[in-house]
């Protein structure tokens, strides 16, 4: 007798741990996806997301919040959408949908009144590039967020370079010593010229919508790399030069903008156009001992003291860190920390910058940050 309730415990334990191991390596396809609501159509980014994540297991889209039932039918023909999930209203998406988290894909302005709606829901935020149009508003997203317990991530392109992680990962394993000079180039030809959407461009050329023209538009990316390189830390000083090079085509917002940060012992010089002949996103990292240059998003060349320059391919981004739905699913149902280049306090800062940038070009003068926000 005593043998056979050995005999069953240990299959009862073998079982147990059989079961154990299958749920730790169970396929991410079998776990239970993401409730996602969709706000907004007018920016042009949502074409990529509906092309590459509409059927991703890892999530599942239970509403679309659109105004503008036009646009929002043409989106629903082109992509096969059901048009039940269409709403007018976000209020009205959120309440009737349920959803756990929200992909924005408004206009720049309309993002502070996505985050204060959202946060009194209880429902956590993923916007396009860049968080606000000034900081005033960007303050007001902290304050609702903080104040409905969510989450507020901004997605970038290059936040999923592996080129871009490679240059962070030189940098803090102190390859290239101590940064001294940062150069990021983030532009192409314009939005007209590469045929944005009318929706899209309406709003990129508002300087109300949109916070400025090319400033805005590719100058957060510089910004957004910068702050995270230098582990958070807040410039000194921000100077800015616009101009409108194309008035004919953008007479309401810069084309063409440079910005140059100072920290104590580092320089920064971001250069976002919509003047350049081919489209580039790409950062040069210049330390005490070596430099590191991206190439496109999968490349970097580096050179070290005594050494000649070597290209060499990145290393893959590891999950959840690869991509936007990969990390927005960790922090909002595995309580991951957002601490990088998606983080609300990274993009404070970025917004801070570009605030700055355009009070600067509008001045003529360097503007000093305080100490302290």
């Amino acid at each position: 007798m005593r043998r056979y309730s050995s005999l069953a415990c240990s299959i009862v334990i073998f079982l147990s741990l059989t079961v154990y191991f299958q749920s730790q390596t169970a396929s991410p396809k079998t776990r239970t996806p993401l409730r996602v609501g969709i706000v907004g159509l007018v920016h042009g980014h949502v074409q990529g997301f509906f092309e590459h994540s509409l059927y991703n297991p890892e999530i599942e889209i239970v509403g679309i919040a659109e105004p503008d039932q036009s646009l929002a039918s043409q989106y629903a023909t082109r992509y096969g959408i059901d048009r039940g999930l269409l709403f007018p209203d976000l209020e009205q998406m959120l309440a009737r949908a349920h959803p756990q988290a929200v992909l924005v894909y408004t206009n720049t302005y309309d993002h502070r009144r996505v985050v204060e709606i959202c946060a009194r829901h209880g429902v956590h935020v993923m916007m396009e590039k860049p968080l606000a149009v000034s900081l005033e508003d960007g303050l007001a997203i902290q304050k609702a967020a903080h104040l409905g317990e969510i989450h507020v991530l901004v997605n970038y392109e290059t936040t999923w370079y592996p080129s871009n992680r490679a240059a962070y990962d030189l940098v803090h394993e102190h390859a290239l010593g101590d940064v001294r000079k940062v150069v990021v180039h983030d532009g192409h030809s314009g939005p007209k010229e590469i045929g944005v959407g009318p929706e899209f461009l309406t709003w990129l050329t508002d300087p109300k919508l949109n916070g400025g023209g090319a400033l805005f538009d590719f100058g957060c990316y510089g910004a957004d790399l910068m702050t995270w390189l230098m582990d958070g830390q807040r410039p000194e000083t921000v100077t800015a030069v616009t101009q409108q090079i194309k008035p004919e085509i953008y007479p309401r917002v810069d084309d063409e903008a440079t910005i140059i940060l100072t920290y104590p012992k580092a320089q920064a010089i971001v250069q976002a156009s919509w003047n350049w002949p081919f489209d580039r996103k790409d950062i040069e990292v210049y330390g005490q001992t070596g430099y590191v240059i991206t190439v496109k998003r999968d490349d970097v060349r580096v050179r070290r003291a005594g050494g000649q320059e070597e290209q060499a391919a990145a290393k893959p981004l590891p999950a959840p860190y690869d991509n936007s739905l990969s990390l927005l699913r960790a922090v909002v149902i595995d309580g991951m920390k957002p601490d990088d280049l998606s983080s609300l306090e990274t993009n404070l800062t970025v917004t801070e910058i570009l605030d700055a940038a355009r009070r600067s070009a509008s001045s003529g003068k360097t503007i000093h940050l305080p100490a302290s926000r």
